[in-house]
Parts: C-alpha cells; sequence; structure tokens
C-alpha cells in the first residue's frame, strides 16, 4: 500500500528493519487524521531512515524511549536540512507504538516529573473521581502543584509531612508577582484545593489552606469591556464566508455573539450537543452543568452549512476541527480566542481587548440597554451569582441616571 505514497526503494526498505511490522497501521493512523499523501511520504521517508538509525545501534522498536527519540532527532539535525518534519514525526510514531503497546503508556498525567509524580497521579484521579473537576480542572490545577514540589523539594528529599504555611506564601507571592489577577486567582484556588487533599489524608497535620493569600479581584471597581452592536456586525462581516475555514470561524463567532458562550463551550461541543429536531443546543459549562438553549436562525444556518459543507471526516465528535492534519477538535480556548483576534483585526474595529470574552461583555451589554433585566442576562450567560451579573449594571446609563443623587449646589 505504501507505493501509494513513496517510490520502489523507499517502499522496499520499508520491508525491512526494526520498525517494518508496525509500518502499515502507522500510515493507516495518519491517513485517518486526514495528512494528505504527500505528507505521509514525507513522514515515511523518516521512518525509513530512523529505521536504518535503530538497526546500526541494534535496537528495536521497543527501544524507542524518550531519550533515544532525541538521540535520533540530534542525528537527524546534523545531517538533513527539513528537521522540522522529523520533529513532529518521530513524536507520533511514538505515540502510535504507545496506542499498540510497543511502548509502554505514557503517564496519565504528562505535566508532572518524575519527583512527585505519584503524588500528582493521586491528587488528579481525587479532582476528578471524588470532586467531579472537569478534565480541563485538572489540566489547570496540576501544573501549579507541579511547580511548588519543584520549588520547593528542588534540593530535598520529597517529605510532604514538612510543608508549612511559610512554604506556601512564598510560592504564591513570588509566582503572583509576573501574573493577572485573574491568573493569581487560579493559582490560590490550585493550591488551597492541593492543601485541602493532603490535609484530607492525613498527610500534613495542619489545614495549611487557611494561608493561602487571597487575591482582590476589586470586581466593583471594573467596567465589562465590549464593543458596540454594530462592532459586532463587523467584526462577523470580517470572515471570508467563501472558504471553508473563514464558514467554519463564522459559526464559532455567531455562538459566542449571540448565545454569550465562553470559548470553553465552543472547544467542548459535540455532534451529540445539537438537537436538530427540537432546534436546542446543549451546553456543558462549568463543572457538571449543563443547559439548553434555543438555536437562533442565523446560528442554526451556519452551523448546517459548516457541518455539511466543510468539516472534515475525522474520528472525533467535537463540533469544530481544526482545518490542517492533523484532524482533531480544537486543542483549548486560545484557538477560540485567536479566531476572534483575527477577525478584529480585520475588521478593523478598536476593541479594548481581543479575546473570546469580549463578544460575551458584549452580547449583555447590547441586552441590557434595550431593556433585558439583569435576571435575564444572568440566566443567558449561566452565571451562577448573581454578584456576577451586577458587572452590567455599570454601563446602564439610563437607570443609573435615576438613582443619581444631585450634586452638591448644583441643578439636580
Amino acid at each position: 500500500m505504501h507505493q501509494r505514497f513513496v517510490g520502489p526503494g523507499t517502499w522496499r526498505a520499508l520491508r525491512t528493519g526494526p520498525l517494518r511490522e508496525y509500518v502499515d497501521g502507522f500510515v493507516e493512523a495518519l491517513d485517518s487524521v486526514g495528512y494528505r499523501p504527500t505528507s505521509i511520504g514525507h513522514k515515511l521517508q523518516i521512518v525509513v531512515q530512523l529505521g536504518k538509525w535503530l538497526k546500526e545501534a541494534g535496537l528495536e522498536a521497543g527501544n524507542l524511549d524518550e531519550a533515544r527519540a532525541r538521540g535520533f532527532l540530534r542525528w537527524w539535525r546534523r545531517t538533513h536540512r527539513w528537521h522540522r518534519e522529523a520533529e513532529t514525526t518521530i513524536p507520533r510514531l511514538r505515540r502510535y507504538l504507545r496506542s499498540i503497546r510497543v511502548l509502554p503508556p505514557a503517564p496519565a498525567c504528562a505535566v508532572v516529573r518524575k519527583r512527585g509524580a505519584a503524588l500528582l497521579e493521586r491528587y488528579a484521579t481525587y479532582l476528578r473521581k471524588e470532586r467531579g473537576l472537569t478534565e480541563a480542572s485538572v489540566v489547570n490545577n496540576v501544573p501549579v502543584v507541579d511547580r511548588f514540589l519543584l520549588e520547593r523539594f528542588a534540593a530535598a528529599p520529597l517529605r510532604i509531612d514538612r510543608l508549612n504555611a511559610k512554604d506556601v506564601r512564598g510560592f504564591v507571592l513570588r509566582r503572583a508577582r509576573a501574573m493577572s489577577p485573574g491568573r493569581t486567582k487560579g493559582l490560590v484556588t490550585a493550591m488551597r484545593s492541593f492543601l485541602r487533599y493532603l490535609f484530607m489524608r492525613g498527610e500534613i497535620t495542619r489545614d495549611l489552606a487557611s494561608g493561602v493569600p487571597a487575591v482582590s479581584m476589586r470586581q466593583r471597581d471594573q467596567v465589562p469591556r465590549f464593543i458596540s452592536a454594530d462592532g459586532v456586525r463587523r467584526v462577523l462581516g470580517a470572515c471570508d464566508r467563501r472558504s471553508s475555514t473563514g464558514r467554519r470561524d463564522y459559526a464559532v463567532l455567531l455562538l459566542l455573539a449571540r448565545l454569550g458562550l465562553r470559548a470553553s463551550d465552543v472547544v467542548r461541543m459535540t455532534l451529540d450537543d445539537l438537537d436538530w429536531d427540537a432546534g436546542e443546543l446543549s451546553v456543558c459549562g462549568k463543572g457538571v452543568r449543563r443547559d439548553r438553549f434555543p438555536i437562533p436562525v442565523d446560528v442554526g444556518g451556519a452551523l448546517t452549512e459548516y457541518l455539511r459543507r466543510d468539516r472534515p471526516r475525522c474520528g472525533s465528535r467535537r463540533v469544530f476541527i481544526t482545518s490542517t492534519a492533523p484532524l482533531h477538535g480544537f486543542s483549548g480556548p486560545s484557538t477560540v480566542s485567536t479566531i476572534v483576534k483575527s477577525a478584529i483585526v480585520r475588521s478593523g474595529v478598536s476593541a479594548p481587548t481581543k479575546g473570546a470574552h469580549l463578544l460575551r461583555h458584549s452580547l449583555a451589554t447590547d441586552l441590557i440597554r434595550r431593556g433585558a433585566s439583569l435576571e435575564e442576562i444572568g440566566d443567558l450567560l449561566r452565571h451562577r451569582s448573581p454578584n456576577t451579573t451586577l458587572l452590567y449594571a455599570k454601563v446602564d446609563l439610563a437607570s443609573l441616571r435615576d438613582v443619581a443623587r444631585p450634586w452638591p449646589g448644583g441643578a439636580a
């Protein structure tokens, strides 16, 4: 089958060496995620060279661990110009070999280092199974704890029972100097969660979570950052709907602008969340909360056009798929924010920020100026607390004028 992708010489070379048993499956894996024949051919040529390199070293496919993969890549950079192809091919080949158990599986929590890995694995399992947190929350919490343990026990044995409040405060204050208030709040949340876990398990004798410094967000001093309804229309119009990528991005932007979804909502959305018979969209928000929304006509039209014309065929059930191989769902909220930023730049709209949340704020601001109540906006945005929605009262200038008191000594 490889004659579709490579010449006769390369094809014969693929049939020999320590990787010969795994080439067919690797090709099928590449083909299944949308790699084009030319790209598969390039990767197979690298596999040929890797097989020769392993054979000369007297190694088998099961010996291709992280250190030997790095060794091959160092050799490749010295002897070949097109090294970027190898730097993506070798990790993908190793993932395939892990999937068929030729290589041992990667750690369940890829961010942990060797020291403290078992502890962090137990903590991650606790977050998933006992706390019921989403994978996104686990991925946010565990790297913070990993960094804390690395700094605290860099030159000492890993003795959790020796942790004290000074260690915790020092770490939080050092890290907070280079972070925004929002990121610092996430840092503090992760540390408190981990310390409560240690106390509950009896690994520390005092509840050190109470010693984690609080973060002042000063939410009452903030004003929502938004653009006008006309600005939103210009941003939507900046998508080139003649191209498949433009139609995909237009559907993403409409979900943000019409339904006020978060970027993470768009990333996690699956084909099963779309109930076309009822005309509803199911959204899995923070935690395990799930809400249903009617699909507006323009949103439904954009989604239908993308799904029928442009969504690539792949094994993922995610609604939005990458436009180039490997084909899979968006990697995270930052992908959605990049789509928003690009559309804003193309539109020429002057915006106070260029992230995905801008369209969510803009929707709420437009609704309140058109007479919607704070309760209605809170329901649409799925706020857990009414205090979160109060932020938008600051842009309701008509209502604020009604409650404003006259300036002393001046006209009312």
